[in-house]
């Protein structure tokens, strides 16, 4: 028999109703966030901005939430460890916000009914009835799993298999997001491989750093059973980042010296497998070879204050900010040292000409995966999984302290690190080179 959810507002908003629990444990490292007993740990919202959700005056938000509240407890149920929703109401969502983490489920819902997972508060992991011939237009009959509120074209928006079960069997969905870079397996299939998560709520901006899952409910019953989250540290998260597609990319060091580099070698030691700036040391340390458009990897490490540079195509002399086609910031931006900087100085950025997106370094004495591409005049940064740098610098007018910058149009030249005396470390420097569209066919 179904019994009705007993909510209960408070600070964070939870509710809680004594069920059966599944039989199902969790797998090693996950931990379930709906325990089959309880809805501890869960409030309510329907598609509502959380941006503006934030910017809610406190009372407001509060009564707002109440409001959520009311209109959900009509239309969830839980039956034999199962969250059962009828197709209305408000969305169940996560009292807890995730950064980097996997999360698994199993759902199983019905003819002409549409659903989906949340991540990071924004949709969505798209559930579709796949059999239905009015939705096909819109990829019904894709399947589900796509991340279905990207962009048209862009990579993850259609599934790149059509897993879904038949309706009355139980699917699962295995998702990992580090960052915005989120892969989906459903049924054990592939069906987004490491797509960039749009920021819904605003397309110029990155996909929030952390938030919430959130159970949508949309047009026809769903039930949802065995939701468990592993949170994934800044190792498990930079490997996951790093492994993907690794045999394409060709290691720039062997991590025992600096055999294939150039310049203020001197300045620059290898120690545990890694290279860093020799304190109160500096200078460029570069590549031997030259590269036109390419990706380059690297995991690196500030200590506090930690200022240091990414020199893209280097003449080999001169200052890499202005000599070079540019100098990406890297920098430990939140140190009060930096408060008043240009916001083109800040980590990520192309120092003087176009500002990052802050809010993405992990703190001092974590190490950060950056993966940036090259090709043509643009650039683009990300930053542990988030873009946070995607600029065309042949369209900057605008230079700090109207400095020009004459390196700016070079097709090709050497890569590598500018010190400014900090010992910042780098490691899992890897390169992948691209076509060459400055060459005339």
């Amino acid at each position: 028999m179904k019994r009705l959810i007993a909510f209960v507002l408070t600070i964070t908003v939870a509710v809680s109703l004594a069920l059966p629990a599944s039989a199902e444990q969790p797998p090693e490292g996950f931990k379930p966030v709906f325990d089959g007993e309880t809805m501890d740990g869960w409030h309510a919202r329907p598609h509502f901005n959380p941006i503006k959700l934030a910017e809610m005056p406190e009372d407001e938000r509060a009564a707002k939430m109440a409001e959520w509240l009311a209109d959900a407890k009509q239309h969830w149920t839980i039956e034999n460890g199962e969250l059962v929703n009828d197709g209305k109401g408000a969305y169940l969502v996560t009292n807890q916000d995730f950064t980097d983490y996997e999360l698994m489920l199993e759902f199983k819902t019905v003819a002409r009914a549409d659903s989906g997972i949340y991540l990071k508060a924004t949709p969505q992991v798209q559930i579709w009835d796949y059999t239905d011939p009015g939705k096909y237009g819109i990829g019904a009959n894709l399947g589900s799993g796509g991340l279905w509120n990207n962009s048209a074209g862009a990579a993850g928006k259609d599934p790149l298999v059509m897993a879904d079960k038949r309706f009355g069997e139980w699917n699962q969905f295995h998702v990992r997001q580090v960052g915005a870079r989120t892969t989906i397996y459903l049924n054990d299939q592939l069906v987004v491989d490491n797509a960039i998560m749009e920021n819904y709520w605003d397309r110029k901006a990155p996909l929030f750093r952390s938030g919430p899952i959130e159970l949508q409910t949309h047009g026809g019953e769903i039930r949802w059973r065995n939701i468990w989250v592993k949170e994934l540290s800044p190792e498990e998260a930079n490997a996951s980042l790093q492994n993907h597609e690794s045999a394409a990319f060709k290691s720039l060091f062997n991590g025992k010296d600096l055999t294939g580099w150039q310049g203020s070698v001197d300045n620059y030691e290898v120690v545990d497998e890694l290279i860093r700036c020799k304190k109160g040391k500096g200078g460029m340390l570069l590549t031997k070879d030259e590269y036109a458009n390419f990706i380059l990897r690297f995991d690196f490490r500030l200590p506090p204050g930690g200022n240091n540079g990414l020199a893209i195509r280097s003449p080999g002399t001169g200052d890499p900010a202005y000599a070079a086609m540019c100098e990406l910031q890297i920098l430990d931006s939140e140190h009060p040292m930096y408060a008043k900087l240009d916001e083109r100085q800040y980590h990520g950025s192309a120092y003087g000409m176009a500002a990052a997106t802050r809010g993405f370094l992990r703190e001092a004495g974590q190490w950060n995966f950056e993966q940036v591409t090259v090709n043509g005049s643009k650039i683009r940064v990300e930053l542990n999984g988030n873009v946070i740098l995607d600029t065309d610098l042949n369209q900057v007018t605008d230079y700090m302290a109207d400095r020009p910058h004459p390196g700016k149009d070079r097709t090709t030249g050497y890569v590598g690190f500018s010190g400014h005396n900090d010992p910042v470390e780098f490691r899992n420097i890897s390169v992948r080179r691209l076509p060459d569209t400055s060459k005339k066919k």
